[in-house]
């Protein structure tokens, strides 16, 4: 399997999943720090520590490519153009009501699995990706347990 696919139940509503995707702030919490924009076609950064043997040097770059408000993210994944690596991929995040929560399906396509860096940063990414819908249930979480302190402050 050349992509990488998550399919994960998050016990909070879309519209809360959608602002963790969405916002730079959250975004930096549960992934990496960034300058996103929710504008179609956007180009942002990320930055995270150089992984040399995956050809990345520390920057990633992005750009948003769609998006559907509330279901659907769908954003290019480069390397930066000095990284020996030439990934040129895509990452979709697809959100489905499911009770009182989220399915969230993550998909990371666009791998040369021929080019040694790529098939690195495969191997990489299908090892950190599944940890993402976690990472963003704790912001989740941790946004909660603020706004409700927040509440209790202005009610002492």
């Amino acid at each position: 399997m050349t992509g990488i696919h998550i399919d994960e139940f998050l016990p909070h509503p879309p519209e809360k999943v959608w602002h963790a995707l969405t916002d730079p702030g959250l975004m930096a919490r549960w992934l990496m720090p960034n300058d996103f924009r929710l504008e179609l076609g956007h180009r942002f950064t990320f930055h995270a520590d150089p992984i040399p043997a995956a050809g990345f040097g520390g920057t990633g770059h992005a750009e948003v490519l769609g998006f559907d408000e509330g279901k659907m993210l769908k954003l290019a994944w480069r390397a930066a153009p000095e990284d020996p690596s030439r990934l040129d991929s895509t990452v979709t995040f697809r959100l489905e009501p499911e009770g009182t929560g989220t399915r969230l399906f993550i998909d990371h396509d666009g791998f040369d699995l021929s080019d040694p860096y790529q098939a690195a940063s495969r191997r990489i990414l299908g090892a950190g990706w599944p940890a993402m819908p976690g990472n963003i249930g704790r912001v989740l979480a941790e946004e909660g347990q603020e706004e409700g302190q927040e509440e209790g402050q202005e009610e002492g």
